[in-house]
């Protein structure tokens, strides 16, 4: 049975509450815990007031089996939620420098923080590259900041992966995609049918993870992984053959080898080559992949 929104935080809306979803994250989302130990964890002084409590979030976030009480589906997003900190806190960073050049100019590279999203900009041609919300609670588990650097570039490989293959990774709707060609630059727009997320990168950056590159890359000993998705190399090459209709030609190059794939205004990959080029034709890949 569906419940509207305003009802179902509202059956969060107190103290008491929030502490006995609090107790299932402190254990265990999956874990099963009695009626007392969600009791203790909280700062009610009668059992009865607390079995009230605990019954409005029965059904919804909380149900009760044989050894005790267990959260629904709602009640572990909502625990998950709690413990990545989505709804209570906001971090904002000073920029810490970026190893890679910029694609754009080869100045220096940053990455700043402000309320959960980490953006990756040049402080020399004043342009940002990369933006990304990071869930705040996981900048507490990555404080290192070039750990903190690699995961959110798994972090966004990976949207941009689900994205373009259909599936919202927020809210598991049908994602859209379609390449938009503006002063000569390709950029893929992704977005989710059902709860709106939205993804704009280089056309190239929506290829990293495709089959003919991954099996490509494997010939060659190497890893598309291995380049931050802020700057990919200069083994990639990207190039508007066409803006009506759209196609794209996006070039990985590795050992004198070029793997070629067309990209269509729908994001589509409809062809696929490889020839043997020489090592000056793998050039000129920094800009075409910010």
């Amino acid at each position: 049975m569906d419940t509207e929104p305003a009802d179902a935080f509202g059956l969060l809306a107190t103290p008491t509450r929030m502490a006995t979803m609090s107790a299932f994250a402190e254990r265990d989302p999956g874990a099963t815990l009695s009626f007392t130990e969600l009791f203790e964890a909280t700062d009610e002084e009668t059992t009865a007031g607390f079995a009230y409590h605990l019954r409005q979030l029965r059904g919804h976030y909380v149900e009760q089996v044989e050894a005790g009480y267990r959260l629904t589906d709602a009640g572990r997003r909502v625990v998950r939620a709690l413990a990545a900190g989505a709804y209570t806190e906001r971090v904002d960073r000073d920029p810490v420098p970026v190893p890679e050049p910029c694609p754009l100019c080869d100045g220096d590279l940053t990455a700043r923080t402000t309320d959960n999203v980490v953006t990756v900009g040049c402080a020399d041609c004043e342009r940002d590259v990369c933006k990304l919300p990071f869930p705040p609670g996981g900048f507490a588990d990555h404080e290192d900041d070039a750990d903190l650097l690699a995961a959110v570039d798994r972090l966004y490989r990976g949207r941009v992966r689900l994205l373009r293959e259909g599936t919202c990774p927020d809210c598991g709707g049908r994602t859209e995609r379609r390449v938009e060609v503006s002063e000569g630059i390709a950029l893929a727009a992704l977005s989710c049918t059902a709860c709106g997320e939205r993804v704009r990168c280089p056309a190239t950056v929506t290829l990293l993870a495709h089959p003919a590159v991954v099996a490509f890359a494997r010939n060659h000993g190497a890893d598309p992984r291995d380049r931050p998705v802020w700057n990919v190399g200069d083994a990639w090459t990207e190039t508007v053959l066409s803006t009506d209709p759209v196609c794209v030609r996006v070039g990985y190059c590795l050992d004198g080898e070029e793997l070629a794939l067309l990209v269509g205004a729908d994001g589509s990959v409809g062809h696929v080559e490889r020839t043997e080029r020489g090592d000056d034709a793998a050039a000129g890949a920094g800009s075409a992949a910010a």
